[in-house]
């Protein structure tokens, strides 16, 4: 049976784009979280919170929903953090404790009313699984 209407297709806008953060360990830098691999992630420095890590979309774009990610293998931590938007700091979602799990594989989707921004940053505060920052895939849909 052939499927038939209208919609809008959902698009990782994140998907390759340039990355920024505040300080790196190792080869762990940003550019790890929108390369489309699990493997490999972003880690900030150790015992030195706040962390941020954000992607640059090149142009302001709609979107309504971040996706999170660790490597599926990782065990079950949690990390307070926030979301913010453009570059003077719009708060998208405010700090919350969010748990990664392997039962919902180390996934953790953030929503919030559409919002049109070219800078979406994520600040961590604290992880319970290690003392920094730690991001596999930043993935921002535009629905």
């Amino acid at each position: 049976m052939a499927l038939s209407g209208t919609g809008t297709a959902q698009t990782d806008l994140a998907a390759g784009k340039p990355t920024g953060e505040s300080s790196h360990t190792d080869v762990y830098a940003s550019a790890n979280i929108t390369d489309a691999s699990r493997s490999t992630y972003w880690e900030s420095a150790n015992n030195a919170f706040p962390q941020w890590v954000q992607v640059d979309l090149g142009s302001a774009r709609s979107a309504s929903r971040v996706v999170l990610r660790l490597p599926a293998t990782w065990g079950a931590r949690t990390q307070v953090m926030s979301l913010g938007g453009s570059t003077d700091g719009t708060t998208l979602k405010p700090s919350a404790a969010y748990t990664f799990d392997p039962s919902t594989g180390d996934t953790v989707t953030l929503t919030f009313p559409a919002a049109t921004q070219r800078y979406f940053r994520g600040t961590v505060t604290a992880n319970s699984g290690w003392p920094a920052g730690q991001v596999s895939e930043f993935q921002i849909w535009n629905s």
